[in-house]
C-alpha cells in the first residue's frame, strides 16, 4: 500500500504531492536541477516543486490531517524503488514509522485544548531548527493551525520565514482565514473537499473492515465527513446520540419542549466530555504522581513543591473537557443542520441525495408542515448559535436561543 491510499477523493492534491515529493528527493540526493537545487525553496516555487512550508485547507473530515501525513511519511521514504514508482512506498522504514508517529524526524502536533500557546510554539520553532536526526527532512505537522494565538502565530512567522535548510512546515486549517495572513503568504496552498460519500464508504470497508451497508450509511449521514462516518460506523453511543439529535425537531413544538430538548443537547455533550475523562484523566494523574514520586495508588502523598505540576496538569485537563465538551455540541449541530438540508431538499424536489435517509418519516413531516422560507430561517439560527458558542456564549444560553428559533422559525 503507498502512502497515498488514505487519501480519499484528493486527486488533484495527490498529484500534487507525490510530484513535489520527488524533488524534495532530488533535492536530498542531490540530482535535482540547477533551478531546483537550493536547499531551502522557498513558498514561491512554481508547478509541484518542493518548498519549507505549506498550508493544507479544506472542511471538517476532508482529510486535511491525512494528506499532511502522507506527505509527511513521503518525504521520509527511504525505499530503494523511489526513483521508479516515486517516493511514498508505504512499506519502507521512513514511511511507516511517519504513519504512525515514531519517526524521529516528524513531528505531529495536535492539541485537545482551546488554544495553542506561545510556549509550544517556541518549543516547535526550536526543534524546527535542529537538522534531521535520521531522516531525510525535519518535518513539522501543525494539525490544528486554526487554534495558534495571535502571539503563538507571531512567533511561527519567524520560523516560517527564516526556514532552517532541511525543515519543512506542513499547516492545517479548516480555511485560509484560520490563518494569520502573513503566514499563509509565505505557504503553498493546497485545498481539499469533502469526497464523496461511495469514497468515504469504500475506504471504511477497506481499511476499517465495516461492514458495507453501515459503511454506506456512515458516509451517507456525515455528508462525507471522514472521521465522523468512521465514529458512527464503529461507535454505537455515537449512533444513538446522532439518534437523539435527529428528533429534537419533532420535539420543540411548544416552549417547553424547546428547553427541554436544549437541555438534553448539553448533557448530551457533557457525557461525551465526562467520558474522556474516565479514559485519559486518571491515567495521566497516575502518571505524574508516579513521576513526581508519589506513592502507588490514588492516596499516596506528593512530595513537597511538586502541587504545581499537579495544579496545571488539572487545568489542562479543564481546558480539554470544555473543548470536548464544545467539539461535541457543534457535531450536534451539524446533525442539526443537515437534517434541515433534507428538508430543503424535499420542499424543493431537488435530486440531491437525502443524507439522513434513516430518519425519512421525520423528513417528509417537517417539509410538509413548513415552507422552504421557514426551513432556511432554521438553518441561519442553527448557524448563528455555532458562531456564539465560538464567541464564548454560554452554551445552554445559545442552545435555548436556537431551539426557541427552531419553533418559531
Amino acid at each position: 500500500m503507498a502512502v497515498w491510499d488514505d487519501l480519499v477523493g484528493q486527486d488533484r492534491v495527490q498529484e500534487q504531492l507525490a510530484a513535489a515529493a520527488r524533488d524534495a528527493d532530488a533535492l536530498v540526493t542531490g540530482v535535482a536541477s540547477a533551478t531546483a537545487s537550493s536547499p531551502a525553496p522557498g513558498p514561491a516555487s512554481s508547478g509541484g516543486s518542493m518548498t519549507h512550508a505549506w498550508l493544507f485547507t479544506g472542511p471538517p473530515g476532508s482529510g486535511r490531517s491525512t494528506a499532511a501525513r502522507a506527505f509527511a511519511a513521503a518525504l521520509q521514504c527511504v525505499s530503494p524503488d523511489r526513483a521508479f514508482n516515486g517516493p511514498g512506498c508505504g512499506f519502507c522504514d521512513g514511511c511507516h514509522t511517519s504513519l504512525v508517529g515514531t519517526h524521529a524526524d516528524v513531528e505531529i502536533v495536535r492539541t485537545d485544548q482551546l488554544s495553542i500557546g506561545v510556549k509550544e510554539t517556541r518549543d516547535l520553532v526550536r526543534r524546527a531548527q535542529l537538522s534531521p536526526a535520521t531522516g531525510r527532512w525535519q518535518v513539522i505537522v501543525l494539525e490544528d493551525a486554526d487554534r495558534l494565538t495571535e502571539g503563538a502565530g507571531n512567533v511561527l512567522l519567524k520560523a516560517v520565514e527564516e526556514p532552517a535548510p532541511r525543515t519543512v512546515w506542513l499547516l492545517c486549517a479548516p480555511s485560509l482565514e484560520d490563518v494569520l495572513p502573513t503566514i499563509r503568504s509565505r505557504c503553498r496552498l493546497l485545498t481539499l473537499r469533502t469526497p464523496p460519500p461511495a469514497a468515504v464508504a469504500d475506504l471504511l470497508v477497506r481499511r476499517d473492515g465495516i461492514e458495507p451497508e453501515l459503511a454506506t450509511q456512515a458516509a451517507r449521514a456525515t455528508q462525507g465527513h471522514i472521521g465522523r462516518a468512521r465514529r458512527l460506523a464503529t461507535d454505537e453511543r455515537a449512533r444513538a446520540r446522532r439518534a437523539a439529535v435527529l428528533k429534537v425537531p419533532l420535539r420543540v413544538d411548544d416552549i417547553g419542549g424547546c428547553l427541554k430538548a436544549a437541555q438534553e443537547l448539553i448533557d448530551a455533550a457533557g457525557e461525551d466530555a465526562k467520558q474522556v475523562a474516565e479514559e485519559v484523566d486518571t491515567k495521566e494523574t497516575e502518571e505524574l504522581r508516579a513521576a513526581l514520586g508519589a506513592a502507588a495508588g490514588t492516596g499516596g502523598r506528593l512530595p513537597r513543591g511538586t502541587a504545581g505540576a499537579m495544579k496545571e496538569l488539572q487545568d489542562r485537563q479543564k481546558r480539554r473537557a470544555t473543548r470536548t465538551q464544545r467539539d461535541s455540541l457543534d457535531l450536534a449541530l451539524i446533525d442539526l443542520t443537515g437534517f434541515y438540508r433534507d428538508v430543503l431538499a424535499l420542499q424543493l424536489g431537488s435530486r440531491v441525495e437525502i443524507a439522513n435517509i434513516d430518519a425519512r418519516d421525520a423528513l417528509e413531516r417537517i417539509a410538509s408542515a413548513s415552507r422552504p422560507e421557514r426551513t432556511l430561517r432554521r438553518i441561519e439560527a442553527i448557524i448563528e448559535c455555532r458562531r456564539a458558542l465560538d464567541r464564548n456564549v454560554s452554551p445552554l444560553l445559545a442552545v435555548e436561543a436556537m431551539t426557541v428559533a427552531l419553533r418559531a422559525g
